[in-house]
């Protein structure tokens, strides 16, 4: 039988075991099984109140059977906006991120809307199916003058939400008959390094995109830098970010995020240019503001677009170029490794990755002194090793 606990407060609680629920893991994308219970409890503080506390949860599990029974007809004449509703309030406590929960309202205001007002017991899988089928060619609301169906990557977003749902509160729905249509890996033709770092030259924008483009900083990480928190003598540091929610910008702490709470050594270049900022964030402008004079500043120079988080990969490409071995890429650009990230990023300032920044911070001195090409640098660099 369960035992109940004393709470702060004085009053007993006793936690009684309610059922197992299968939950989507948006960090891994797998399914994992999580244990629910049911909570009861005691506000007198005396060994009566323990004892109350634990005969509520034996009663709940003696008729828990029954319960659920109940409980689940209820759930399965839900219809699916409104198990929608309850599935993002039930996420709500989790911390889900701000941007995650409104994307999730959009997809309940845009998505499957033929199936938004169905009870969930009078959905099936060919019905299913078939509503896949139509809001794969529902036109996106993109602002275009010849609007295209919704990306095959969105779809499958919209799906994540919508099996969540099913998996919570139809557990006989069969998964397996479900098709999604697949998804075509985006292909991006990145600019050589030296034709960005020519067009932003002296721009108000040339901060963030080298920000992005040499530190590896995506959007947000790059707004939500600030000098009194992220700037440590020559480090600088990824305390919070900024995201759009409604519209409104949204700092937040990203602690818990591990391996994106990173710290790199200034290059001399970027702190001339931070020193030229004024007040406390290093870049004060909206993202919306950001995007469109990264995008403003490719078409004044005839540059075939690429989006601002595109010079992520751009980051990316060059360190694979300079031979930056992958535990070492993987810490500075902050993407997620189990085996490695974790073990690797208390090192932060060994001497290799000491070694590696003075690597990849002469590649971009070169470019932007118009001196040595970055392969000559990299050849210069592996024979100073050599001897």
């Amino acid at each position: 039988m369960a035992k109940a606990k004393k709470l702060p407060s004085g009053s007993w609680r006793c936690l009684a075991y309610s059922h197992t629920e299968r939950i989507l893991d948006e960090k891994t994308g797998k399914w994992k099984d999580k244990r629910i219970y049911e909570s009861f409890t005691s506000d007198d503080p005396s060994p009566r109140g323990k004892k109350e506390a634990e005969y509520a949860a034996a009663d709940f599990q003696l008729n828990k059977k029954a319960a659920t029974a109940k409980k689940q007809h209820a759930n399965r004449n839900k219809k699916l906006t409104e198990a929608i509703d309850e599935y993002i309030e039930s996420r709500v406590p989790l911390k889900r991120s701000p941007t995650t929960i409104q994307d999730y309202r959009c997809i309940q205001r845009n998505g499957f809307q033929d199936l938004m007002d169905t009870p969930l017991k009078d959905i099936d899988e060919d019905i299913m199916q078939e509503a896949i089928n139509v809001e794969a060619r529902r036109k996106s609301n993109k602002r275009s003058k010849t609007p295209q169906p919704i990306s095959a990557k969105r779809l499958k977003n919209e799906w994540i939400l919508i099996s969540a749902v099913l998996h919570k509160y139809r557990k006989d729905f069969d998964f397996g008959e479900i098709e999604l249509p697949q998804v075509t890996p985006r292909v991006v033709e990145l600019p050589p390094a030296q034709k960005v770092l020519d067009i932003i030259r002296g721009t108000d924008i040339e901060l963030p995109v080298l920000l992005a483009a040499w530190l590896s900083f995506s959007m947000s990480e790059v707004r939500g830098l600030t000098k009194s928190k992220s700037i440590r003598g020559n480090c600088i540091m990824i305390r919070e970010v900024i995201v759009d929610v409604d519209g409104q910008p949204i700092r937040k702490d990203i602690a818990k995020n591990f391996t994106r709470n990173r710290r790199h050594r200034i290059p001399p270049y970027i702190m001339s240019l931070i020193d030229q900022v004024e007040g406390d964030a290093l870049v004060p402008i909206s993202g919306r503001a950001l995007y469109h004079r990264w995008i403003k500043l490719q078409d004044d120079n005839g540059m075939d677009h690429i989006t601002f988080h595109d010079l992520r990969h751009l980051n990316a490409s060059i360190m694979a170029l300079l031979r930056v071995p992958d535990k070492y890429a993987e810490e500075r650009g902050g993407w997620d490794n189990d085996k490695v990230m974790k073990k690797v990023y208390m090192q932060t300032f060994s001497e290799e990755r000491e070694r590696f920044d003075n690597l990849i911070d002469g590649y971009f001195d070169d470019l932007l002194g118009g001196g040595t090409d970055a392969m000559q640098h990299e050849m210069q660099h592996k024979e100073k090793r050599a001897l």
